[in-house]
């Protein structure tokens, strides 16, 4: 189990890194963006996002 978690935190960590080095200004860009959007938007988008990974999950499980 903890084998697992290890791996999906290591993927995560790649994932997440991959646009910063592949489009540094236009990341940076996005980021000053979100700083601008509201808390209710981004917590909606973020339990979009970990209810859609846990349907992933649970269908190719």
């Amino acid at each position: 189990m903890w084998d697992e978690l290890v791996r999906a935190i290591g993927l995560v960590l790649i994932i997440e890194g991959i646009l910063p080095f592949l489009y540094p200004k236009r990341w940076r860009a996005l980021v000053q963006q979100l700083a601008s959007v509201d808390n209710r938007s981004l917590r909606t988008a973020g339990l979009v996002c970990m209810l859609a990974g846990t349907a992933l999950l649970m269908l190719f499980d």
